[in-house]
């Protein structure tokens, strides 16, 4: 009995390494617990839940010539920045949080940064880009046409996706990211963040954005209610519930948005500096990746071609040679 316990005893204290057959091996701290299961396994189902939406609403445009529009290009950079983030940016995090060990060498730490702020702020992008179509349309839906065409929007996308990259490689080389002697020990990954870029941060990336979608909807919101109006007193005072609808929409649009993203820059502006290995960058920085989950619900599911595209994608009906030039809005006709 009493060597057993000197047994466990010796198993608890025993040092690990990442690479052990490296000398500067950082340690190795591998979370067994039935809490960090659990955590893992419901990050991993967020993780498949964000590539297998996204990938539907992905299919959907791309395949369906009607959905083929200026309105739905900034959905499908959406869902594509979105899915990436998924793919990508969420296994590795989980793989941080299930083992502290960085697998992937120095140039994957140089690199994955890189990837991981372009594809959330490009995210940020097409929700911008999402909000200012919407409002072009009901502001002035007669020169719609002409003001937003299928070139324009895409030359506005590549040049939004074109912007977070060059602004993300800016932001990391004044935070010294690519500097080879920040790295510690062999088998680490930390991101430092200066006070100063991260209040500029805030400024371009969340204090914009939110400004521009909040002052987008708002006006989408008012004009809205003046139609509805308008179309009351046409019919005599019957009630529409598409006022009660775009409400609700919006409204979820601008909850997610800021419950998602004000955490994580309310708690960085509290420290001095941040670095990706403090608890509080991993916690809030999830929310932003969830953000990347609930984007497809909020801007797909509400529409009712998303649904009838979804009904042909599940059953592969897609695979047929008329598919692409199915009416997916029997409704206007």
């Amino acid at each position: 009995m009493f060597k057993t316990n000197i047994t466990v005893l010796q198993q608890n204290i025993t040092v690990q390494y990442c690479f052990p057959d490296h000398n500067s091996s950082c340690r190795r701290m591998v979370k067994t617990g039935p809490a960090y299961i659990f955590l893992i396994i419901v990050l991993s189902c967020v993780s498949v839940c964000a590539v297998f939406l996204n990938l539907l609403v992905i299919i959907s445009i791309s395949h369906f010539k009607q959905l083929h529009t200026p309105a739905n290009l900034p959905i499908l950079s959406l869902a594509m920045a979105d899915l990436f983030v998924g793919l990508f940016l969420m296994p590795v995090k989980i793989l941080e949080i299930a083992d502290s060990c960085w697998y992937f060498g120095k140039v994957g730490c140089a690199i994955y940064p890189i990837f991981n702020f372009l594809f959330v702020s490009a995210s940020l992008c097409s929700l911008i880009f999402i909000a200012v179509d919407r409002y072009v349309a009901v502001s002035d839906p007669l020169l719609y046409s002409t003001r937003i065409s299928v070139c324009k929007m895409s030359l506005t996308i590549i040049l939004g996706w074109s912007f977070s990259l060059f602004y993300n490689i800016v932001y990391l080389h004044f935070n010294d990211h690519f500097l080879q002697s920040r790295a510690g020990c062999y088998g680490e990954c930390i991101i430092f963040l200066k006070h100063s870029w991260i209040i500029a941060d805030l400024v371009i990336l969340f204090v914009t954005p939110c400004s521009v979608i909040i002052i987008s909807y708002s006006i989408i919101l008012k004009i809205a209610r003046h139609q509805v109006k308008v179309v009351r007193a046409m019919t005599n005072g019957i009630t529409n519930s598409s006022e009660t609808k775009a409400v609700k929409t919006m409204g979820i649009v601008i909850f997610v948005y800021l419950a998602c993203w004000i955490p994580f820059y309310v708690s960085s502006l509290l420290a001095d500096s941040f670095t990706s290995v403090s608890i509080v960058w991993t916690v809030f920085a999830w929310l932003m990746y969830i953000n990347s989950s609930v984007n497809p619900l909020i801007y797909a599911i509400f529409y009712s071609w998303f649904r009838e595209s979804v009904k042909y994608i599940v059953t592969c009906r897609i695979f047929e040679f008329s598919s692409p030039r199915i009416n997916l809005f029997p409704e206007h006709f």
